[in-house]
């Protein structure tokens, strides 16, 4: 129980620290630009502490969750703007970068984690190649195969996953030939393969042989998987985006003491808690896996273009661009910074979806949490 708070407690603050360099990203790039930054606080809630350096008040907050980057006129909303800088007067590009540079921290957190993973523990073999772990005792050792081949036929039939591999080979009996490659060899084995008999599925050909679950790579191989890998983990981080609406009559079924769907969404508050599973059970892999895998989807949420995300902010500033180019062409004088209080329905709308979403899963993960066994 010990552990398993601990490795809570662990998560939490791991994501803490990605929310704070979230603003982070927002804060330097602001300041490289010249714009003007007020305010850095990490936390939410009452004050804890706060110093000035520079003319910006750094502090800490009550509630150790996310943060906030005050930067002068963000949006017409700021009534606090007294100095000849606000952020609505620099470039679109320039705007741009330090909306989208709390994002795109996280892409970067989470691309050091998979390559930290790679380098140490190994990333997963998520692929399913059929590539062998341990061969002690069997039939593939007794014929010469060893750990870290993969197999590439059996008995002149391709083997492109393990499940190919194990389909084939529970089919086979006695002298069979099998291709591995071994670095940058391809070698063949004649592997004795016996038929045994397992319960549910009858009398089936084996190897004696377990898939290798993670890669390890060198500091240089590494980053080229770990790129491979990101990319693996986008795909599946816009597919679950996608998907989240029609996951929500699952997660309220869950929330009413049905059979929680392993494929719903969960919260900060479940991904807190199967790292706890994962940090009690020692399974390192899966509770490092989680924080990039959750640095990801907080990358392409921000991103999406709905206010009050930053890529709503984005949008905002690029459809100012696009307007005044249209007027310009016109004959038209620019117009200024679009009036956010014109957009405070829509904005508020969001956000009440947006926070009885959050409640949903919160309560899903607290009554019928997603386990990891």
């Amino acid at each position: 129980m010990v552990a398993y708070i601990a490795g809570i407690v662990l998560f939490a603050l791991c994501v803490c620290l990605s929310l704070a360099l979230h603003e982070a990203g927002h804060m330097l790039t602001a300041r490289a630009f010249g714009m003007k930054v007020r305010r850095f606080f990490v936390g939410m809630g009452p004050t804890v502490f706060s110093f000035r350096r520079k003319g910006i008040e750094y502090g800490l907050k009550a509630v150790p969750m996310g943060g906030f980057c005050d930067i002068s006129g963000m949006t017409t909303l700021d009534d606090r703007v007294t100095d000849e800088r606000p952020m609505w007067n620099f470039k679109t590009w320039q705007r741009t970068a330090v909306m989208a540079a709390g994002p795109l921290t996280h892409f970067v957190l989470g691309f050091l984690i998979l390559y930290v993973m790679a380098t140490t523990m190994g990333l997963p073999n998520t692929a399913s190649k059929p590539v062998l772990g341990d061969t002690a005792g069997g039939a593939a050792a007794a014929a010469g195969i060893q750990p870290g081949d993969q197999v590439l036929s059996v008995a002149g039939q391709r083997t492109p996953t393990w499940q190919e591999m194990v389909t084939v080979v529970r089919a086979q009996s006695g002298p069979t030939p099998v291709e591995v490659q071994r670095g940058p060899e391809t070698l063949t084995f004649t592997v004795d393969i016996p038929r045994v008999y397992r319960e549910g599925v009858g009398e089936i050909g084996v190897i004696g042989a377990g898939i290798k679950m993670n890669f390890e790579y060198g500091p240089i191989d590494a980053i080229g998987a770990s790129t491979a890998f990101t990319g693996q983990m986008f795909a599946q981080t816009f597919h679950r985006l996608i998907e989240m609406p029609q996951r929500v009559p699952a997660l309220v079924h869950a929330v009413f003491g049905g059979e929680r769907d392993p494929n719903t969404p969960v919260s900060v508050v479940g991904a807190s808690r199967l790292g706890g599973e994962a940090a009690e059970a020692g399974l390192w892999s899966i509770f490092v896996m989680l924080l990039a895998g959750l640095n990801f989807f907080l990358g392409v949420f921000n991103l999406l273009p709905l206010l009050p995300l930053d890529g709503g902010h984005i949008a905002v500033t690029w459809y100012e661009k696009v307007r005044d180019r249209i007027r310009q062409a016109r004959g038209r004088p620019a117009l200024g910074p679009v009036d956010y209080n014109r957009l405070a329905t829509v904005t508020m709308a969001l956000v009440v979806i947006g926070g009885l979403f959050v409640a949903l899963t919160v309560t899903a993960d607290i009554v019928n949490p997603i386990r990891l066994t």
